[in-house]
């Protein structure tokens, strides 16, 4: 039995999210347009800053902000390597925190696909009332 596509880009954030310097939460981004890998990204300190693995967290309002997002890394990677990642998908094994969400709908992003759900529901009504189509999807089968 082979991964549908879905399951296969999200196994792969699994694979992504293992470069996470951050203890707290790994999460992974894949940027996908006609099932071809765009970009990735996961969180992690800006480049050539201490990472939380290494320093420790830097936390506000409960929230570790020394790390960018694996969403915003993925989007920024494209950007630094010049992909267009308009009409994307990004799958990611994480739902989206508000400011991911807002920055991949301005990237073009139309679907965003994710396992498990963390914390901000913002993003369901934003999603329908742009029509961006956000997918859950818990269990990822396959070989």
């Amino acid at each position: 039995m082979r991964y549908d596509w879905d399951e296969y880009f999200l196994k792969i954030t699994d694979v992504v999210a293992t470069r996470s310097t951050c203890n707290r939460k790994s999460v992974g981004a894949v940027l996908v347009r006609d099932k071809t890998i765009l970009s990735t990204g996961y969180n992690g300190a800006a480049r050539g800053l201490p990472h939380c693995d290494e320093i420790g967290h830097m936390i506000e309002d409960g929230h570790c902000i020394r790390v960018i997002h694996a969403e915003m890394n993925s989007i920024l990677q494209a950007a630094k390597n010049g992909i267009v990642v308009d009409k994307a998908t990004c799958y990611v094994n994480v739902s989206p925190c508000w400011n991911c969400f807002k920055s991949l709908v301005n990237a073009g992003i139309t679907r965003i696909v994710y396992k498990e759900f963390y914390k901000d529901d913002r993003i369901f009504d934003a999603a329908k009332y742009l029509g961006i189509d956000l997918v859950h999807i818990t269990n990822v089968t396959g070989k």
